[in-house]
């Protein structure tokens, strides 16, 4: 393989013995020649680390935008969708496996510059474009390239991201985008560490850093797996830490798990659990939580924190009616965290 014809990666050095250090994400990968990283898709060529996936998208999609899901940001707009393969984490429920798991080159992918992003996204007029479906983190080159020329042809941009990445990358990486939605798979190191394979402490400080240091909008995802993360106990704190550390403005997302890729042992998600979990939110402050992979269209409207009226109905990932005007309630006046 020849470096001429790959993209030079960011985020790397050489070290002892002829090895590079990946930078990108928490897990340093020491790669030798030839050496691919845990995510599949940044190798070692010639001493230099490549990206296996710049410009190899797996395939596109239109979507809601509340299927990211993003319920704030710009509601009942479409959104483009792509991912490519490979991923840093090693989740063992991953609903995403056959492309997250895959190298590049047996993924079926597509060849894609970052002006065909855009184009396509202009051509079926999506106002935003996701990177999604794998983590967009392993494809952090082309995420800048795309986001970039999105934003100088006046498109949105959204990562749906694990949040595992390093502090030297991580501003690079998000400096286009605008807006956030972050999977906290749990609020247990071991659940991280067993099911995972990464640290908690690295997605934490991306949360804090994306709402205190930079303008993007930010919604959490947690998908709740019975018998591993959803104690009312574990839910309770993950909801106090989201309160003391990002404020009580940052919708939260409980989903539904259904038994897939290596962990087909488990039942999927009661509707009670979730209901649970969003109650336990609302109880901890948080003015915005949902539920997702589910239908119910009380857990999936927005109301008003003040006079708790309906202000955005929806049913899936549709939106029925929307009573928010200039960022307000249009009842008594109070603005709604999000972008409208």
């Amino acid at each position: 393989m020849n470096t001429s014809d790959l993209i030079i990666a960011k985020w790397w050095k050489p070290i002892e013995n002829n090895r590079i250090l990946c930078t990108l994400c928490p897990r340093y990968c020491k790669l030798g020649e030839g050496q691919n990283g845990f995510c599949y898709v940044r190798k070692n060529v010639d001493g230099k680390l490549v990206s296996l996936s710049y410009g190899r998208p797996t395939g596109f999609a239109v979507d809601p935008i509340e299927k990211k899901p993003l319920n704030h940001f710009y509601p009942g707009t479409s959104i483009l969708s792509f991912g490519t393969a490979g991923c840093n984490l090693g989740c063992k429920f991953c609903q995403n496996w056959s492309i997250s798991k895959s190298k590049s080159d047996n993924s079926y992918s597509l060849h894609a510059t970052a002006e065909d992003v855009v184009k396509i996204a202009k051509k079926h007029k999506t106002p935003s474009i996701a990177f999604t479906y794998n983590d967009p983190i392993v494809f952090g080159e082309f995420v800048i390239d795309v986001s970039k020329l999105a934003r100088r042809e006046g498109i949105k941009t959204v990562l749906v991201t694990n949040g595992y990445i390093t502090e030297e990358a991580r501003e690079e990486v998000y400096q286009y985008i605008d807006a956030a939605n972050v999977d906290l798979k749990a609020f247990s190191s071991g659940f991280y560490k067993k099911l995972t394979l990464s640290k908690i402490e690295n997605v934490l400080d991306t949360l804090v850093w994306i709402k205190n240091k930079t303008n993007i909008w930010l919604e959490i995802t947690t998908l709740l797996i019975p018998g591993e993360n959803d104690s009312p106990e574990e839910i309770t704190n993950l909801c106090k830490w989201v309160y003391n550390n990002l404020g009580s403005d940052v919708p939260i997302h409980f989903t539904a798990f259904h038994p897939d890729y290596k962990l087909v042992n488990k039942e999927q998600t009661p509707g009670r659990t979730l209901d649970m979990a969003r109650d336990i939110a609302i109880k901890t402050g948080l003015n915005y939580c949902y539920v997702g992979n589910v239908h119910n269209p009380k857990a999936q409207t927005t109301y008003c924190p003040s006079c708790n009226k309906s202000l955005i109905t929806r049913t899936w990932h549709s939106v029925l009616e929307c009573f928010i005007e200039n960022d307000k309630c249009i009842y008594c006046g109070t603005e709604i965290a999000g972008r409208y």
